[in-house]
C-alpha cells in the first residue's frame, strides 16, 4: 500500500484530506507540524509527502529542506499544500526544495494527478 505523510497542522483540513485519501487505498500517517514532519520521514519512509508550508514549531519551508538534505528521505517526493499564492510563491516553495506546489484550497483531482505523477501510478 503507498504511504502519505500528511503535513497539516489544521484539524479540519487534515481530517479531510486523510479521509479523501484514505478512500482512494492510500495509507496516511499524518504530522501536525515541521519537527512531526521530518522525525516521521525518517522513521516511515513514505513514498509521498504532502507538506502544508505554514505550520508550528518548524515551518514547512524548513522541513522541507531538512527532508531533502537527509540521505534517507532526500529522493521522497513533496508537494507544497499551501495558502500561499502570490507571484513568486511556487518558486519559493520549489527552491526549498518541494517537487510541487498545489494552492489551497486543494482541488483535490488536480493534486491526485500530481501524486500519480510523482508514484508513477495511473489514475
Amino acid at each position: 500500500m503507498t504511504k502519505i505523510l500528511l503535513v497539516e497542522d489544521n484539524e479540519v483540513n487534515s481530517f479531510m484530506m486523510l479521509r479523501r485519501l484514505q478512500k482512494r487505498g492510500y495509507q496516511v500517517v499524518h504530522a501536525a507540524d515541521g519537527v512531526q514532519a521530518i522525525a516521521i520521514a525518517q522513521a516511515e519512509t513514505p513514498d509521498l509527502i504532502l507538506m502544508d508550508m505554514s505550520l508550528p514549531v518548524l515551518d514547512g519551508w524548513q522541513a522541507t529542506q531538512q527532508i531533502k538534505a537527509a540521505p534517507t528521505t532526500h529522493t521522497i517526493p513533496i508537494i507544497a499544500l499551501t495558502a500561499h499564492a502570490l507571484a513568486g510563491d511556487r518558486e519559493r516553495c520549489l527552491a526549498a526544495g518541494c517537487d510541487e506546489y498545489e494552492t489551497k484550497p486543494v482541488n483535490f483531482n488536480q493534486l491526485l494527478e500530481k501524486m500519480h505523477f510523482f508514484l508513477n501510478k495511473p489514475l
